[in-house]
């Protein structure tokens, strides 16, 4: 446990060290915390849909965000995702009370929220401008922002992520320095549409075409001047989702911008298309975006599903033809167990298994052996020719030299010639094949979902961190 990471802010550590006390280190425990939390987001966002604006609201709410790929895979997968999804739905919610009550309560409490979202994934940070410019824009709760109030429950969100910030500085800052590069500050300035096709068409993958069509709309409705005035709800809630995604619109003009980064922008949002386009008993007008919005509902609601269906049908009982460059689902998912068994089944035919440590080249695969080989060992990352990872922490060169190891990776060829670089002998890799449904075994004419090696290793000299390329890269301590 730590107080920070190299990629990512801490609660997801945390929440899982603390589900895994209770149930044991099982799938079940590490992914618990996700479930909870998209749990926890679905409900706030029900919450803010029948508070503001009526129940049938409040269930097509219900009905549009679970069918949405984006949260079902962020409620399945042990990631930060999930955890800030949580934190952005119940921010948006007791920050909406706290703009319309003017509450103590609702401020700290929407402020509490906002801090554990900033200690679960750092781009939480975009929800404060959105809800700070709607209170400078708003007629109606403009006043609010003249009290000391809603400031002291920034100030009480910002004071819980100032362990992270510390232990940033104790460790040179290399935790921000990373999510600077990934945003593209190691590059030159320079604008480009060379990633914004990317960028839409991942974001239109996640929630299905015809969805995200309907939030663009929903946005685009949102502008309307009546819900900048009386119906102050929408203009709140156009503030507290459209912010991300066009923050990260304008980033892709100049890097790679991943799918996942903007999902927290499609939770509100989801409250608007429902009301608009899901609720026809209270809106009657016929606007020609109104009519658009209200026929691509039910084929909305139903492309999302039957996409969520297939992506959930592959990842749990992978029957369907599709071509394994396409089946990203079951190629990180299958295999793990099987190859973690292997592993295990290696380092016991090493010299000496007490000095035998398990490697991957990648962070992933060093994760997936620490937990699915039986005995669950301490695993090593090597990251010399990769990227710097948490796994440099954990770890230097002269806790294992002399060491044997067994390391798995994709890639037999420049591999090989690496691993002779920092061990005094390799054997050749044992190669294991992973197919995507047990039906089609090594005599099948149907090729493997996945193919790992893996390599026995003798004799460790050092090599574990990563080395820089380019002295001028931000992420070179």
């Amino acid at each position: 446990m730590a107080w920070g990471y190299h990629d990512q802010a801490p609660m997801i550590a945390w929440m899982i060290k603390l589900s895994t006390l209770f149930l044991g280190h099982t799938e079940t425990a590490v992914r618990l915390p996700s479930v909870l939390a998209m749990t926890i987001a679905s409900a706030y966002l029900v919450l803010i849909a029948k508070r503001w604006i009526g129940v049938l609201a409040a269930f097509n709410t219900a009905v549009l965000i679970h069918g949405i790929l984006l949260f079902n895979v962020g409620g399945l997968l042990a990631t930060p995702d999930g955890l800030q999804a949580a934190a952005w739905a119940a921010a948006s919610y007791h920050v909406a009370c706290a703009y319309e009550e003017n509450k103590w309560s609702q401020w700290i409490t929407g402020g509490l929220w906002f801090g554990f979202g900033m200690l679960s994934k750092y781009t939480m940070v975009i929800f404060l401008p959105g809800a700070f410019l709607y209170g400078l824009l708003s007629k109606t709760h403009r006043n609010r922002l003249a009290n000391f109030s809603p400031y002291f429950g920034v100030i009480l969100g910002i004071l819980m992520f100032v362990p992270v910030i510390l232990w940033n500085e104790n460790n040179d800052w290399n935790s921000f320095r990373h999510v600077a590069y990934l945003g593209g500050s190691n590059k030159l300035f320079f604008l480009s549409v060379k990633y914004i096709g990317d960028y839409l068409g991942s974001q239109a993958g996640l929630l299905s075409p015809l969805t995200f069509i309907i939030v663009l709309l929903s946005w685009y409705k949102a502008l309307n001047k009546k819900y900048w005035n009386g119906e102050w709800i929408y203009a709140f809630l156009f503030l507290s989702s459209f912010t991300m995604f066009a923050g990260f619109a304008l980033l892709s003009l100049h890097t790679r911008v991943y799918g996942n980064w903007p999902g927290s922008a499609y939770l509100t949002v989801s409250v608007m298309a429902a009301a608009f386009f899901g609720s026809k008993s209270k809106y009657e007008s016929h606007d020609v975006i109104s009519d658009i919005g209200r026929r691509m509902w039910p084929w909305a609601i139903g492309t999302s599903y039957l996409l969520t269906g297939i992506v959930l049908l592959q990842a749990f009982w992978p029957v369907l033809p599709i071509p394994i460059k396409w089946d990203r689902t079951s190629r990180e998912i299958y295999g793990w167990s099987t190859l973690g068994d292997k592993a295990g089944e290696l380092m016991k035919t090493m010299p000496n298994p007490k000095k035998t440590f398990l490697f991957g080249f990648k962070y992933q695969i060093a994760s997936e052996l620490a937990f699915y080989t039986p005995t669950q060992p301490q695993t090593v990352s090597i990251n010399k020719w990769e990227r710097p990872n948490v796994y440099d922490y954990w770890w230097k060169d002269n806790d294992l030299i002399g060491w044997d190891a067994v390391g798995v990776t994709y890639d037999p060829h420049s591999r090989t010639h690496r691993l002779q670089k920092i061990f005094d002998h390799v054997d050749p890799p044992v190669k294991l094949e992973i197919y995507r449904n047990p039906v089609f075994n090594k005599d099948s004419t149907r090729p493997p979902v996945t193919v790992f090696y893996l390599y026995r290793a003798y004799g460790f000299k050092g090599g574990l961190r990563w080395v820089p390329t380019d002295l001028s890269d931000i992420r070179v301590d």
